[in-house]
């Protein structure tokens, strides 16, 4: 007997501790407009139950009074009845609406906030569409719940008790042939939750099955076609269709299973009602009037009974879906706001990693105490194979990632001790995946500066070299990029990347390959517009294209998560060393090297 308590207080998504939970959280801020709407619907219950009741009275006015006057008198009674059910219907049912709306966007604010507040780690391990269902069917859920329960008692409750009392008023002994219904219709019922509980979980992570497959199908269409994966994909998601389609008739079994009982039990007590109710007015000289306005009553409390027998399996349903939002919101932020530390202040902007040790999983490090100074005002290059560790060093120094062990400095600050905020603020950043919002050309400039002038957003398009291609659009800078930038060709959509990081004006400057996507020409303008945008800028660039970075100031090769060489383009070729290797082999065809003389800077 203390397994049981035990159980539902230690599962804090339990339907009654989420019930609960929905009614103090989101349902009793609206409170005052429910109050309102419960009024609404008793108003809209007492009409029901009036009509019911004025029914065997106009019966008794025409067969056995045959009063007119008396029928005329109760019509427009009727009349006003039926308007001010419709009103009362007609304003609950508005109000509801706009509270569930009001619920709804309130939910769908705080999954998009709380995301917002997750690190690169967290969306790493899930997939997109995940939060796509968890933003629409569970925060729509919460709002079923709540309107399941107010229209429970305050619709079909109200109305229920206001039927049940014109049926005793009519017929005592009769109204016990209704109530006969309930036992086992519960006893059913209560079995058939359990197996909804499984079924609504199997949807709603099927309907995230089909939104990944469609999803990633038309984000990745180019490849879809180039390697005819057409049918692939269809058949994948032809899977999550059928298995979605299968729950989908399971569910509409087990959840209409309740029916026929429900009917056939209904109307055994229909059956037994007509029989004792026709033999009361035949054999006991009881009136017409109060057989039909019992029997009217009892047709009318037979769908809002049948609704509340139903409630524990509606609630259960979509107890499933609220329970995956807030899975979301209750779990603790892995990138939670910390403006409450000090803001980043910068002088000189000089960069130091200091024995920097980090790793995606454990014992497998990606950086093994690496350590250089990025001098200020000057441009460091990292270079080296794929997968040494170069983007990570970037990727830290954004603090996408904490360190392992070690400290990132800048300006003698580390920057695990200030804002991540203010941090990234004064660093503009230009990725190897160059990503474009929704929007427009002059808007995906302008996320670089919020409120950046229009001179400003064609400052940074001419500096990158964009300017000419945009203004040669039928719509110049208010061309619509698409989904992703698929409007714009590779390099078009670098520059685009280029110019949002040039209007940023930052101190420090992060380029992951910012000029791989383009053709020679325009990587010779936009490498121009980078060295303007470098001056007196801390810079630390990526680069496999190694004549990209002849010029910098240092060059580190990144073997392995460590600095194997350090030093100038010259210098390190005259090392023959990793360097040199790569190099020629990036300049295999291109004759002899020729060295020039390393300056006194080196």
């Amino acid at each position: 007997m203390t397994e049981l308590p035990k159980k539902i207080t230690d599962d804090p998504y339990g339907a009654a501790i989420l019930i609960r939970r929905l009614i103090m959280e989101q349902g009793v801020a609206y409170w005052r407009r429910y109050l309102l709407a419960f009024g609404l619907m008793g108003i809209s219950a007492a009409t029901t139950a009036g009509s019911a009741y004025l029914l065997g009275k106009v019966i008794n006015q025409a067969y056995v009074d045959k009063n007119i006057r008396g029928i005329a008198i109760l019509s427009g009674i009727t009349i006003v009845i039926f308007m001010l059910k419709g009103a009362a219907t007609y304003g609950h049912t508005v109000i509801l609406s706009q509270i569930s709306n009001a619920i709804l966007a309130n939910n769908q604010r705080r999954l998009f906030a709380k995301l917002m507040n997750e690190s690169i780690a967290f969306f790493s391990e899930r997939h997109s569409s995940e939060f796509l269902a968890r933003l629409t069917a569970g925060a729509n859920s919460v709002t079923q719940v709540l309107s399941l329960l107010i229209n429970a008692v305050g619709r079909d409750l109200l109305s229920l008790i206001a039927l049940v009392i014109v049926m005793v008023t009519q017929d005592p002994l009769m109204s016990l042939l209704g109530f006969l219904v309930a036992p086992p219709a519960m006893i059913v019922l209560r079995k058939l939750v359990k197996r909804i509980k499984g079924l609504a979980h199997n949807q709603f992570t099927g309907t995230a099955d089909i939104m990944e497959t469609m999803q990633e199908s038309l984000q990745g269409i180019r490849t879809v076609k180039a390697f005819t994966l057409e049918q692939t994909m269809s058949d994948r998601i032809d899977v999550s269709i059928s298995a979605v389609e299968h729950n989908a008739n399971k569910m509409a079994h087990v959840t209409n299973r309740s029916s026929p009982l429900m009917e056939t039990l209904g109307g055994f007590a229909i059956a037994g009602g007509l029989m004792y109710g026709g033999y009361r007015v035949v054999a006991m000289g009881a009136t017409p009037g109060e057989f039909f306005s019992f029997l009217t009553a009892f047709l009318l409390a037979y769908e809002p009974a049948k609704r509340l027998a139903r409630l524990n399996i509606e609630l259960n349903s979509n107890l499933i879906g609220a329970r995956k939002l807030l899975e979301i919101v209750d779990s603790p932020a892995t990138e939670p706001a910390d403006d409450d530390k000090p803001a980043l202040k910068l002088t000189e902007a000089r960069i130091e990693l200091r024995d920097v040790t980090f790793s995606y999983r454990a014992n497998e490090p990606v950086l093994n105490r690496m350590s250089f100074v990025a001098e200020p005002g000057k441009v460091t290059a990292l270079v080296g194979p794929s997968g040494g560790g170069k983007s990570t060093v970037l990727a830290l120094l954004l603090h996408f990632y904490d360190v392992t062990s070690g400290d990132i400095l800048i300006d003698g600050q580390a920057i695990s001790k200030v804002s991540r905020k203010s941090l990234r603020q004064q660093t503009a950043y230009v990725g190897q995946d160059v990503y474009l919002f929704r929007g427009t050309i002059r808007e995906n400039i302008a996320f670089g500066k919020i409120g950046a002038s229009e001179a400003e957003i064609e400052a940074a398009a001419k500096a990158a070299c964009a300017h000419e291609f945009i203004t040669g659009f039928p719509l110049g800078y208010d061309t619509p990029v698409g989904e992703h930038g698929a409007q714009l060709s590779g390099g078009q959509r670098q520059r685009i990347a280029v110019a949002r990081a040039l209007i940023k004006n930052a101190p420090v400057i992060l380029l992951d390959e910012a000029t791989a996507a383009l053709d020679s020409e325009s990587e010779q303008q936009v490498q121009e517009a980078i060295e303007h945008l470098c001056q007196n800028r801390t810079t630390i660039v990526i680069a496999h294209r190694l004549h990209t970075i002849m010029h910098a100031d240092a060059i580190l090769v990144v073997e392995g998560g460590e600095i194997v060489e350090r030093g100038r383009h010259d210098d390190l070729l005259r090392r023959g060393g990793r360097y040199a290797s790569f190099f020629r082999l990036q300049h295999r065809d291109a004759g002899p090297l020729t060295l020039a003389p390393i300056s006194a800077t080196a």
